[in-house]
């Protein structure tokens, strides 16, 4: 029985390792996002417009603006240059809220907001809640006669 036994107690030698077949890839559906992003406002598609004036472009401008102290209350207008103002205005902001698509036609290479004849408009802060507009008009150039000017608080484009 000794023998019989030591016959049973010896190691069973293990038998080559066969590689295992690729495991298919998993296929897991897209998620979508918790919250996808909202739509951009449609404040802003009539801006510059071949049918517009630049009157009316200042006034738009304007109102995106105002849109932003809506949704930003006591906060005021966005501040810096032009680029950091569209920046915040595209979507760059708490919210990630695009007041202006980034891709709109106004909006130039350099992610600056111009007015219809490609010249970046100027911002100038007067108060928390007040942002003066200028357009260098169709010469381009500021500073000159056909400049066009939207200065809030009852004093309207000039």
């Amino acid at each position: 029985e000794p023998a019989r036994t030591a016959a049973l107690a010896r190691p069973v030698p293990a038998k080559p390792a066969q590689a295992a077949a690729p495991a298919a890839p998993l296929s897991v559906p897209p998620v979508a996002p918790a919250n996808p992003p909202e739509p951009p406002s449609p404040i802003a598609e009539p801006l510059n417009a071949a049918n517009g004036t630049i009157r009316r472009d200042l006034e738009i401008v304007n109102d995106v603006l105002t849109t932003w102290r809506t949704n930003f209350p006591g906060r005021g207008n966005p501040v810096g240059e032009n680029r950091e103002i569209t920046a915040a205005l595209t979507g760059d902001n708490p919210l990630k809220y695009r007041f202006i698509r980034h891709d709109h036609p106004a909006v130039n290479a350099q992610g600056e907001l111009c007015d219809r004849w490609g010249t970046p408009f100027r911002f100038h802060q007067i108060s928390g809640d007040d942002m003066e507009i200028r357009s260098a008009g169709p010469d381009r150039r500021f500073g000159t006669a056909d400049d066009a000017v939207l200065t809030p608080g009852g004093a309207g484009v000039r």
